[in-house]
């Protein structure tokens, strides 16, 4: 009889136990793709953007100085600081995980107590010595998976911030490319404001003659030595905001800037309005944020399901192998061994609601993780759009300036033809070609501002980073479970 209740009394525990389990709730299903639609004007299609997708603009100072910004920048330090303490946590539960065996030794030496329960005049000593030698073994059941599901929440929290390391590459790297050629269009700049500044300084003496003469009101002096003013003003300002993008390429390479590779003027790169295909499916899976944030929602739910393992008890298995005696000499003697065999079993039946409550918390948690993703793919959508928009923009405005450009160059040839007849002096020929010099400044702008909008749409479209297996294919996978994999 007394062995039929035992095995019954398990039974009705384990029920009681398993009764209260909540049910699964449903989650907001995830975004199979970003809402983004490539404009018709995209025209003709391109590959994605490779992983060193600066090497595109066939600047070899660009790559060095990327180079040294990857190897030396202290963000990226920081962020390959969170990713080794994330690859910790994955060991540090995973060596929870299975058997376990510890060695045990103990020496002490003790008085009894005259008052206490065994008198010491019984025993005929007051002090005596107690020496253990042990070991013991215990394995813990993970039959519902609460341990599994903790070690898969640390790996995928490995793998998010891995993914946040790339991240932290692709923004350093667009920056310092930004940067670089901000350097070159501003020496662009330069070279046409110094020849307006010449051409200013020109027309300020003809002024000056001519007032000298009394040819010209003074004003007219007055309103030359102005555009001659001006125009050296902006050779300043070119001047200084050169200078402070070498100070920022150095920050941003985390070199002083006499360390920086010797930066020359060079012609500014072309740019193309191609666009890979299926960008809005793909997406998902070459922005490296966009993927830091989906393996946020596993971790998530790989922490649910650790939480509603609470619910179910826990089985182990304990084992010791030790001798004990009150004399050392005796420890090792077979009489001395205390060996042990036992199992435990933890049912939660009342706890005034403490895994009620962790379970709430991992499920908003869980919810929060989705709204995050959610809200990275639509952030990215508006990015890749947005840079998108502006590129085509620009290039549509180069192509306009471009035109100007032209005119202002056939205005400028017939000016100095005039002035080489004898027609005229040589003030509508500086003017001619001020206004040429400004429409060349206006193109390079526009230039400058398409180039800055083809790398931020290359950092959008993920610079090449590369889609993790898991993730790979789009929606058909990307509300399934990424298979598990040590990163």
């Amino acid at each position: 009889m007394r062995a039929a209740i035992v095995p019954a009394a398990s039974i009705v525990l384990l029920l009681g136990a398993c009764a209260p389990l909540p049910p699964r709730t449903a989650e907001r299903p995830l975004r199979s793709q970003a809402p983004l639609d490539a404009p018709a004007s995209a025209g003709e299609k391109a590959a994605w953007p490779e992983a060193r997708w600066w090497r595109h603009y066939g600047d070899a100072t660009l790559d060095a100085l990327i180079d040294q910004g990857l190897e030396n920048a202290p963000s990226l330090h920081v962020a390959g600081a969170r990713f080794s303490a994330a690859r910790a946590a994955v060991r540090e539960a995973g060596a929870n995980v299975g058997a376990r065996v510890d060695l045990q030794a103990q020496y002490q030496r003790q008085r009894l107590s005259d008052n206490g329960m065994i008198p010491p005049q019984f025993l005929g000593f007051n002090w005596y010595n107690q020496a253990d030698l042990g070991l013991a073994a215990s394995y813990t059941f993970d039959w519902w998976g609460k341990q599994r599901s903790v070690v898969e929440s640390a790996v995928d929290m490995a793998r998010a911030s891995q993914a946040e390391r790339e991240a932290a590459h692709l923004t350093l790297a667009a920056l310092i490319a930004d940067t670089y050629f901000g350097w070159q269009l501003d020496q662009a700049r330069l070279a046409l404001a110094n020849r307006r500044a010449e051409d200013a300084q020109r027309a300020q003496g003809i002024a000056s003659s001519r007032v000298a003469a009394e040819i010209d009101p003074p004003d007219v002096l007055h309103a030359a030595t102005a555009a001659a003013a001006a125009a050296r003003e902006q050779v300043a300002g070119l001047e200084g905001s050169a200078r402070l993008r070498v100070v920022a390429l150095a920050a941003l390479a985390g070199k002083a800037p006499s360390e920086l590779p010797s930066l020359s003027a060079r012609a500014l790169p072309e740019v193309s309005a191609a666009l890979p295909d299926d960008v809005g499916i793909d997406l998902l899976a070459r922005r490296p944020d966009i993927v830091a944030s989906r393996w946020r929602v596993e971790a998530a739910r790989r922490s649910v399901d650790s939480a509603r393992a609470d619910y179910y008890p826990d089985v182990s298995l304990h084992a010791l192998l030790g001798v004990e005696s009150l004399k050392l000499g005796k420890l090792l003697r077979a009489g001395s061994g205390v060996p042990s065999l036992g199992a435990a079993l933890h049912l939660p039946l009342f706890d005034s609601g403490r895994i009620a409550a962790r379970l709430g918390a991992t499920r908003a948690q869980l919810q929060s993780a989705i709204a995050d993703y959610d809200d990275s793919i639509v952030g990215a959508a508006k990015d890749v759009a947005t840079q998108l928009a502006l590129r085509d923009q620009l290039l549509r405005q180069r192509a306009e300036a471009a035109t100007q450009s032209v005119a202002a160059e056939n205005a400028l040839r017939l000016a100095q033809a005039r002035v080489a007849a004898g027609t005229v002096d040589l003030r509508p020929q500086l003017q001619a070609e001020q206004q040429s010099l400004s429409q060349q400044d206006a193109a390079l702008q526009l230039q400058g501002a398409a180039l800055s909008a083809d790398i931020g749409l290359r950092r959008a479209l993920g610079g090449g980073y590369e889609p993790d297996p898991a993730l790979r294919g789009g929606s058909a996978r990307l509300n399934d479970s990424p298979k598990k994999t040590q990163p």
